[in-house]
């Protein structure tokens, strides 16, 4: 049993692995949340002041607090980030150096997925970056020599006995370690860092201190942990999200990622649940459900509900969880699955099941110690039965026969399992988790079932179906749908999801490659690409449906389904020229005359096609005026569930991206500053806006002209 040291300083630990690395550190840490920063940071300053050592570290999504811009931005997000970081959250001092562009010569950082955007202009982040798929990961960095791996991890104590989880971040580490030893690598300092505030996660993220080679608990590494600002929703997100839910089948299965198109699915699901009236409407009034959704998606309430299999656990599940909807258990049994999947039988055991299941072959003929450990194990019989010769023995002493060959047998049986309930079953399973301070809490209260059904795994059990349980796994996930988003997409149906077409990453690839392969590996799974049709830059809107791209990240032949707020475009198996019908179906119509005429001179489609009339209506006007009798209604809030925002800050920030757009060129911001100059005193409603951004009695030109700035953008804004 290996020993494991117990340290209560940072400054201890630290030493700990500079001893045993020596001048080369090789560093292992979890993406997103499961990084332990405080320790990291005493690492990157020990290498910084001491120039004869390196330290190349290893990881994905170094997560940073919003930086400002300008003075303006400053204002706003100064209060903001502290009310929801805490005055001490402690940044990653590698990441903060690396967007100044100033790492030291001898430390490296390589990432496999960085946070959206933040590295584009980073050059050395751009050399350094691994385009690698998540499945991918462990397989390719258990060669690269890696000496130690820090993990930030949870701990409770029940009873006087000790629990430790991976919790957050399950998804690489134990891959690694066992292909590091199924390749004779020698096994790196494993050190797990205690973060008070981490929500406890049980079943397959558990972990024995042993595991350990190093637990380290100070109380200098309880911090806030990084929470997510929730994301507005606008009119185009709504609508994408109302078309999305129409392929979800009720007991199916929910792969879903992060972001505000996330969140307009989840959105369009509850509403699909609780308003389904209204859900009916909106569907009929974006042009009615895709000839697909009769197929493969449905229109009604949820009564068998989901089951979610996504890398990524966030505050969409939770939502879903609330709602009713995220509620099928799944079960690592195979015969019970497929009689659950068959409706012979329910989660809840009634009269006649042991027939059903007998019949089904789910049941034996005879019941031995495997099988009597099987049956417990999944609930169908009370804990504490043991065999003694030819019979069962219950624990209240009373006794049934072995041989369920006979049905005296059976009928015994029967009456034992009828009202019990099968146990050990998921509801949710991930290989991360990463949200709101709301999910937080909830995923800290979780308890009893609730608790017992979230499973934190490896990523290799979640983004693919191979390794062994293949049969299991398509079984548990049927009917998946696997919801990612993406850029841009060309009307032949290739996507752009992680890089710009010079090569710059402004993602990564991460698990979106798996899921499109998973949808076509399962017999009845399905993968969605959302997008927005247009996005805005420099004061100009562009098309994201193109002709042709020079980056791919999912390439063509892959083709399936696309969504865009004016609905849904079904690839699968398609001509090249129907795929272009299909795109074009989908395309905004400002931009649908100059994409017929690139496919026409491609040959892709006929010289004699024309437009149809309902395509020319996929205008951002008509999806605002479908939802603006629901949005009356409080059914469609920017924010549709709850904002970090305060009712000011809502209004200030319509009018700062108010003032971004229309800011974004030169003779732009000329013109504004300008306008500024003359917006007179502020009314009553505007003082405690400009008293939060501390321009209520500006000094200087500068702080005028932002008052004057402020005004403007409240007076032409919207609050949201």
């Amino acid at each position: 049993m290996r020993q494991v040291e117990r340290h209560g300083q940072v400054a201890q630990t630290t030493a700990g692995i500079l001893a045993h690395c020596g001048s080369t550190l090789r560093v292992a840490a979890p993406l997103g949340l499961g990084k332990p920063n405080v320790l990291l940071n005493a690492i990157y300053r020990a290498v910084e002041a001491d120039p004869a050592r390196h330290l190349h570290l290893y990881t994905a999504l170094s997560l940073t607090r919003p930086r400002p811009k300008s003075d303006l931005e400053r204002r706003f997000l100064g209060p903001l980030v502290e009310r929801q970081f805490g005055a001490d959250y402690p940044d990653l001092d590698y990441a903060l150096a690396r967007a100044r562009k100033a790492l030291p010569p001898n430390v490296r950082v390589t990432e496999f997925y960085v946070q959206s955007g933040a590295l584009v202009g980073v050059d050395s982040a751009q050399r350094d970056y691994a385009s690698l798929n998540y499945t991918h990961v462990a397989r390719d960095l258990a060669d690269t020599g890696i000496n130690v791996i820090v993990q930030m991890i949870a701990r409770r104590v029940e009873n006087g006995r000790e629990r430790l989880s991976l919790a957050c971040n399950p998804d690489v580490t134990l891959d690694i370690l066992d292909e590091m030893a199924a390749h004779g690598r020698p096994r790196p300092l494993v050190v797990g860092v205690v973060h008070p505030r981490l929500p406890y996660v049980g079943n397959e993220a558990e972990i024995a201190a042993e595991f350990f080679d190093i637990v380290l608990d100070d109380p200098a590494c309880d911090h806030a942990l990084f929470a997510l600002p929730r994301e507005p929703v606008n009119d185009a997100e709504f609508a994408l999200g109302l078309h999305a839910s129409t392929l979800v089948r009720d007991g199916g299965t929910l792969q879903i990622g992060i972001g505000a198109l996330s969140d307009a699915l989840v959105h369009a699901l509850l509403l699909r649940q609780k308003n389904n009236v209204a859900y009916r409407e909106l569907v009929d009034g974006l042009g009615g459900p895709h000839a697909l959704v009769a197929r493969v998606g449905g229109l009604d309430t949820f009564v068998r509900g989901l089951y979610g299999a996504s890398e990524m656990v966030m505050d969409g599940f939770m939502h879903l969880v609330r709602g009713g909807i995220l509620k099928r258990r799944v079960f690592d049994d195979f015969a019970l699955e497929q009689a659950l999947a068959e409706g012979l039988i329910g989660e809840q055991l009634k009269t006649g099941d042991a027939e059903r299941l007998y019949a089904g072959g789910a049941l034996p003929a005879r019941i031995d110690s495997a099988e009597l450990a099987r049956l417990m194990r999944a609930g169908v019989l009370p804990d504490g039965c043991r065999l003694d010769g030819d019979g069962v023995v219950l624990p209240d002493g009373a006794r049934i026969a072995a041989d369920l060959s006979e049905l005296q047998a059976r009928a015994a049986l029967g009456r034992v399992m009828t009202g019990r309930r099968l146990r050990d079953g998921r509801y949710l399973r991930g290989a991360f988790y990463l949200g709101s301070n709301e999910f937080y809490r909830w995923l800290g209260g979780l308890s009893g079932d609730d608790f017992d059904g979230l499973s934190m795994t490896r990523v290799s059990d979640i983004n693919q179906i191979y390794g062994g349980r293949e049969t299991l796994d398509a079984l548990q996930r049927r009917e998946a749908r696997f919801f990612n988003t993406t850029m841009m997409a060309t009307a032949l149906g290739a996507a752009a999801s992680d890089a710009l077409a010079d090569g710059r990453v402004v993602s990564g690839v991460g698990g979106q490659y798996n899921f499109v392969a998973m949808a076509h590996a399962l017999r009845d799974g399905r993968s969605a690409l959302l997008l927005r049709s247009t996005r805005e830059s420099a004061g100009v809107v562009r098309s994201n449906i193109l002709w042709n791209y020079g980056h791919t990240t999912i390439p063509r032949h892959l083709r399936d389904v696309y969504i865009t707020e004016y609905g849904i475009a079904d690839l699968r198996g398609r001509s090249d020229e129907e795929c272009v019908q299909a795109m074009l179906a989908i395309t905004d119509a400002r931009f649908l005359d100059w994409l017929v005429a690139e496919a026409q001179h491609a040959g892709k489609l006929a010289r004699d096609f024309r437009v149809p009339d309902a395509w020319r209506a996929n205008t951002p006007e008509r999806i605002a005026a479908t939802l603006a009798p629901y949005r009356a209604r409080g059914l469609f809030d920017a924010f549709p569930f709850g904002s970090d925002f305060t009712p000011d800050e809502r209004a200030l920030l319509g009018a700062l991206q108010w003032l971004k757009r229309h800011g974004a060129s030169r003779i732009g911001r000329i013109t504004l500053a300008l306008r500024a100059l003359v917006q007179g005193a502020p009314t009553p409603a505007e003082l405690p806006r400009l008293e939060r951004m501390d321009l209520a009695r500006p000094e200087g030109f500068a702080a005028k002209l932002n008052r004057g700035l402020v005004l403007l953008g409240l007076r032409s804004s919207e609050p949201l």
